[in-house]
C-alpha cells in the first residue's frame, strides 16, 4: 500500500516534466531570431505568409518554416569555361560575379536556388560573349566583355529579385598552339623593331659622318682658297716688281748708251746734234731738267714708289678690304670657292697685267713721237 502513492507521485512528476519540456519547446518554436544582414521567408503549412525582418519575430510553432536570405553583396565564382571565338580560336576563361538580393520574396518564390541559377546563367553568357568576338578582342577588350555579360544577366536576374552589381573576367587564355604562335609573333616583332633601331642608328651615324666630312671639306676648301688668293697676290706683286726692275734696268742701259753717244758727238766738229726723245724722256724722268747750256748734276737712279694705278691694281690701298673678303669667303659653298680660287690662280677676271703690257703702257704715257733739238 505504501508503494502505490510513491509510484503515483513519480508518474505525476514525469508528466510535469514532459509538460514543462513541451512548453519550453513550444516557446522556442514560437520565436524566430533574424540577423541584421538577413531576411527570412515564413511559410505556415507550406503557404507563404511574409518576410521576417531582422530581430525577434513570433511565428506559429511547429507548423511554420523559415528560409533565410543574405541581403549583402555576394560573390559567385564562375568556373573556367571553354569557348571558340569567331575566328575559330579556342580559349578558356573564368569570371567572378557580384550579386545582391533586392527582393527576398521573388528570390524565394521565383527561383529554386538563386546562387546556382546566376552561376549557370553567367557560364553560358560568358561562352556566348567570347564566341561573338575575335581572339585579339578577347585578349584586349576585357572591359567590353564584362559589360556585355552584365547586360545579358540583368534582365533574367531582375525577375528573380537579384541585381548583378559587377562582372569581372579574371583570365582569358588561348590554347597552347595559339600561345606558341603569339610568342613567335611577339619575338618576330621584337626582332623587327631591333633591326629598325639598328638601321636608324646606322643611318644617323652615316648622316653625322657625312656632316663631319662636309664641314671638313668646307674648312679645307676655305684654307686652299685663302692660300691660292695669297699665292696669286704674291705672284702679281712679284710680276710687277720684275717688270719694274726690267724697266729700270732698260732705262739705265738706254741712258748710258745715250751718254756714250753724246760723248762721241761732242768730239766731232758739228755744233748741232739731235737727241732722241726716248733719251730726253728718260733723263727727264730720273734726273733734273736741263736748263740753258749748263747741265745740272744728275741725281742717282733710285727705286720708284708705286704710282696710283699700280697701287690700285695690286690692291695695296685696300688690304683691310681684301682681308675682309677672305673672311667672307669662309661662308661660300665649296664649288664657288674652288671656281674662284682657280680663276684667281689663272689670272682670269683680275687686273694683273704682264710685264710687257706694263712697259707698253709706260711708253704710251711719254711725249708723242718726235725729236727734241738742243744746241750746245
Amino acid at each position: 500500500m505504501d508503494l502505490l502513492p510513491l509510484q503515483f507521485g513519480f508518474g505525476l512528476l514525469s508528466v510535469g516534466l514532459l509538460f514543462l519540456m513541451l512548453v519550453v519547446i513550444t516557446l522556442w518554436q514560437s520565436f524566430a531570431i533574424v540577423d541584421a544582414y538577413e531576411k527570412e521567408a515564413l511559410t505556415v503549412f507550406g503557404e507563404y505568409r511574409k518576410l521576417l525582418e531582422p530581430g525577434i519575430n513570433i511565428i506559429p510553432p511547429f507548423i511554420s518554416r523559415t528560409y533565410a536570405f543574405d541581403m549583402r553583396t555576394q560573390t559567385l565564382d564562375v568556373p573556367r569555361q571553354e569557348a571558340i571565338t569567331r575566328d575559330n580560336s579556342p580559349v578558356t576563361a573564368d569570371a567572378v560575379v557580384y550579386i545582391k538580393v533586392m527582393d527576398a520574396k521573388k528570390a524565394f518564390l521565383e527561383v529554386d536556388n538563386y546562387k546556382n541559377a546566376v552561376s549557370n546563367l553567367a557560364q553560358t553568357t560568358l561562352r556566348a560573349v567570347l564566341g561573338d568576338m575575335e581572339l585579339d578582342d578577347t585578349l584586349n577588350k576585357r572591359q567590353e566583355i564584362n559589360a556585355k555579360i552584365r547586360r545579358e544577366l540583368d534582365e533574367p536576374t531582375d525577375e528573380w529579385g537579384i541585381r548583378v552589381e559587377s562582372v569581372e573576367v579574371r583570365e582569358v587564355n588561348p590554347s597552347k598552339d595559339v600561345q606558341q604562335a603569339m610568342e613567335q609573333q611577339t619575338s618576330a616583332e621584337r626582332r623587327r623593331r631591333a633591326m629598325i633601331l639598328e638601321a636608324q642608328g646606322e643611318r644617323r651615324s652615316a648622316v653625322e659622318q657625312a656632316e663631319g666630312d662636309k664641314q671638313s671639306n668646307i674648312i679645307r676648301a676655305q684654307g686652299e682658297k685663302q692660300s691660292q688668293i695669297l699665292e696669286a697676290q704674291g705672284d702679281a706683286i712679284s710680276t710687277v716688281l720684275r717688270a719694274r726692275s726690267a724697266e729700270s734696268m732698260g732705262e739705265r742701259a738706254i741712258i748710258e748708251r745715250g751718254m756714250e753717244t753724246l760723248e762721241e758727238i761732242g768730239k766731232g766738229e758739228s755744233t748741232t746734234f739731235v737727241l732722241p726723245q726716248e733719251l730726253t724722256s728718260l733723263v727727264g724722268r730720273y734726273g733734273k731738267a736741263l736748263s740753258g747750256s749748263d747741265v745740272q748734276q744728275m741725281e742717282g737712279l733710285e727705286g720708284q714708289e708705286f704710282d696710283a694705278d699700280t697701287r690700285k691694281m695690286l690692291g695695296l690701298d685696300n688690304i683691310d678690304e681684301i682681308l675682309g673678303q677672305i673672311d667672307e669667303a669662309a661662308e661660300m659653298d665649296v664649288e664657288e670657292l674652288e671656281k674662284e680660287a682657280e680663276a684667281v690662280k689663272s689670272g682670269a677676271g683680275t687686273d694683273i697685267k704682264s710685264a710687257d703690257e706694263v712697259i707698253q703702257e709706260m711708253d704710251d704715257e711719254e711725249i708723242p713721237d718726235g725729236e727734241v733739238e738742243r744746241e750746245t
